[in-house]
This record gives C-alpha cells, sequence and structure tokens, in this order.
C-alpha cells in the first residue's frame, strides 16, 4: 500500500533512540522529509546520519520538549527549513519507577513534565502550521502501562492523562483535516529495554503473559504510527491504537 508520505514534513520528538529512531527510519524510507528532534545531540545527529545514509532527507533540533520556548523556536526552525509541517509523532517519554510512598514530588513531576507537558508544548506549537493548510496528523505515543503497573503511578497517569488529551484534541482539531490518535506499545524490544540489569527477568515476564507468543519490535510502533499519518487513516480520529501483541493486564 501506498502511504502517499513522499515529501510529508514529519516531526519526530524522542527520535534519538529506540521507537522514535525506528519511526524516522520508516518515515524517511516513505519519502518524507524528517525533523528529528531529542534533547540529546549525539543521538539525534546518529539518527540523521542513518537516514542520509539511505539517500533520506533529514536535519535534527536539539530541544527540551519541558521548555515551551525551545519547543516553539525548534518548530519555527523545522517550518523555515521545510516550509510546511505536516505529522507530529510525539514520542520522546520517560519512567522513574518507584512506589508511591517512596515517590518524590520530583519524580511525579519530572514524568508529568515530559509525557504530558511535553506534548502540549508540541501540539500547541505545530497546529497553526497545520490549521493554515487544512491538513495534518499528529500522533501521540501512549504505553499498554496506562491499564496500571506496579510502581509505575506516575508513569500510569501521564499515559492516560495522553489518551484524554487525544480524545479532546481530536474534537477540537477534526473540522480543520487534522486527526490525532494514541498510539499505546506493549513490552517493546529497544536497546533501552535490553540494557537494564532487569530485563531477562521482565522479558520472561511479557512473553509468559502475550498472547501471540513473541514480543514487538520498534518496527512494529513505526509502522503503526506511519499508517495512522497517512490519507488511508482520512478517518481515524481520536482514538487509542494498542500494539500490544493482545496483551492487557500487567
Amino acid at each position: 500500500m501506498d502511504l502517499g508520505l513522499n515529501n510529508r514534513v514529519v516531526i519526530i520528538t524522542g527520535a534519538g533512540t529506540g521507537i522514535g529512531r525506528a519511526a524516522a527510519l520508516t518515515f524517511a524510507e516513505e519519502g518524507a522529509r524528517v525533523a528529528v528532534i531529542d534533547i540529546d545531540s549525539v543521538a539525534a545527529q546518529k539518527t540523521v546520519e542513518m537516514i542520509e545514509e539511505k539517500n533520506g532527507v533529514a536535519i535534527k533540533q536539539v530541544c527540551d520538549i519541558t521548555k515551551a520556548d525551545e519547543v516553539q523556536n525548534a518548530i519555527q526552525n523545522i517550518h523555515n527549513e521545510y516550509g510546511q509541517i505536516d505529522v507530529l509523532v510525539n514520542n520522546a517519554g520517560l519512567s522513574r519507577d518507584v512506589t508511591l510512598l517512596k515517590m518524590t514530588e520530583e519524580q511525579w513531576d519530572f514524568v508529568m513534565d515530559v509525557n504530558v507537558k511535553g506534548t502540549f508544548h508540541c501540539c500547541r506549537a505545530v497546529l497553526p502550521y497545520m490549521k493554515e493548510r487544512k491538513w495534518g496528523r499528529i500522533i501521540n505515543i501512549g504505553s499498554r502501562s496506562m491499564f496500571g503497573n506496579l510502581g509505575q503511578t506516575n508513569y500510569t497517569a501521564s499515559k492516560m492523562a495522553i489518551v484524554g488529551f487525544t480524545r479532546s484534541l481530536s474534537l477540537e482539531q477534526a473540522r480543520n483535516g487534522i486527526t490525532v490518535n494514541t498510539v499505546a506499545p506493549g513490552f517493546i524490544e529497544t536497546d533501552g529495554i535490553k540494557s537494564l540489569k532487569t530485563y531477562p527477568q521482565l522479558r520472561e515476564i511479557a512473553l509468559t503473559k502475550n498472547p501471540v507468543g513473541f514480543l514487538g519490535e520498534p518496527k512494529d510502533i513505526a509502522n503503526t504510527v506511519a499508517y495512522l499519518s497517512s490519507e488511508q487513516a482520512r478517518y481515524i480520529t481520536g482514538t487509542t491504537v494498542l500494539v500490544t501483541g493482545g496483551r492487557f493486564s500487567s
């Protein structure tokens, strides 16, 4: 299926590694012009180089998405470079896992600031450009953890907040030709996950609870995001697509 993404301008936050990098590479393969946003300049540059090695088009913007002024500047720079903005993938996110009684206010705020406020800043910055063209796609990366995980009250709250945010924003922007959806990954074998000391145990638990009998890869999420960014997905908005291999409970 031709997704019709050739020459689309796609912004992906947290695109220096993991799911974000996989999405950036997938969009580039589809002919899109990619803007890689990450707080890590080295990682962002690596993604750009990987795209350019395959004759794709990409630029990087180093940005802390919790800072409104940095986001506005990054989005303005991208628009100046490419002349349009078509797709935003709010992928940047993190966790600070600890049970609630041991959780500090800083741990709570940090997760909410990156996962929720960062999404807010990025959406607010790109919407004027999408409205002007009467076309846009926003995909927010959630998580199966929105259903609840031990030691993740902050992370779970942030990812469930994304679902509500997506639904409300989709209602606001539907008349402007802009769709807004959430993609909620399950256990995905990113390099970050594989580097954890507890990875073998986490992998075994995930396999035990996963009906399809295998675990997801970053490309599985990237493919879903690319489809939702296409014209073929024009009638899908305000929804949450679970890409979990059938796993829902913790």
